[in-house]
C-alpha cells in the first residue's frame, strides 16, 4: 500500500514538474522573441535617424560649397 502512494507520489511530482518547466520555457521563449523584435525595432528606428542627419549634413556641405563657388565667380 505505502510503496503504490510513494509511486504514485513520485510520477506526479514529475509530471507536475515537467508541465511547469514547459510552461516556464514557453514564457522564456516567448520573452526572449519579444525582446529581440523590440531590440530590432529600435535599431532600425535610430539607423533612420543617423541616415537622415548624415543626409542633411551632406546637404548642408554641398550649399555651403555652392555658395564658396558663387563667391569666388562673382
Amino acid at each position: 500500500m505505502m510503496r503504490t502512494r510513494f509511486v504514485s507520489f513520485g510520477f506526479s511530482f514529475c509530471v507536475t514538474g515537467a508541465a511547469i518547466a514547459q510552461f516556464v520555457w514557453k514564457d522564456l521563449l516567448t520573452e526572449r522573441i519579444s525582446l529581440t523584435s523590440e531590440v530590432k525595432h529600435k535599431f532600425d528606428a535610430l539607423e533612420a535617424r543617423i541616415s537622415t542627419l548624415e543626409s542633411l549634413k551632406l546637404q548642408k556641405k554641398e550649399s555651403a560649397q555652392d555658395e564658396g563657388q558663387v563667391r569666388v565667380e562673382v
